[in-house]
């Protein structure tokens, strides 16, 4: 009897892609975003200074109802945020600062924190990927001749088995 094939890495899940043209409504975004969350989830931000990951987290923390002012974790790397009531705690990173990857990554423990929380990474990319291959990819671009600089074009991306019969379209809506 043949053993099965080792499958690889789950493709993408369709790309949803959003536009937004205030702080608010990053936030209204992230509230949304929450509503398809659940402990073990690791949501990757990526996206240049100033383009709104942590106002994302911000909304992402009301949605999921937990403790604590969202701010970015930049010097302090991590922040947890207890959920305020059964929900999962959100683990807040900043790998802005980190030079490595999942090595330096691994004194923050996520692997440990990941079954039971809600773990968003700002500046993820090449440095958490090795958690998990079920995650959301979340890319923050300003839009091209923007004169107001607030609008924003998000892209949100499903990876692995968890989020292939997730539907992200409705963060469109």
């Amino acid at each position: 009897m043949e053993a099965p094939a080792a499958q690889g890495p789950a493709e993408p899940a369709p790309a949803v892609e959003i536009t937004v043209t205030s702080p608010e409504q990053m936030r209204e975004l992230g509230r949304r975003l929450a509503k398809l969350l659940r402990a073990g989830d690791l949501v990757m931000l990526s996206g240049e200074l100033g383009a709104g990951k942590t106002t994302l987290t911000r909304g992402l923390g009301e949605g999921l109802g937990v403790r604590g002012a969202v701010t970015s974790p930049t010097f302090v790397i991590a922040r947890v945020h207890p959920s305020l009531g059964d929900g999962p705690p959100l683990v807040h990173v900043d790998a802005y600062r980190l030079s490595g990857g999942l090595d330096e990554m691994e004194d923050l423990d996520l692997d440990v924190s990941l079954p039971d929380s809600v773990i968003v990474v700002e500046w993820g990319e090449g440095k958490v990927e090795e958690l998990t291959e079920d995650r959301l990819r979340v890319r923050i671009d300003r839009a091209v001749g923007d004169t107001t600089d607030e609008v924003r074009h998000v892209t949100v991306t499903g990876l692995g088995e968890r989020w292939a019969t997730a539907d992200v379209s409705v963060l469109a809506g």
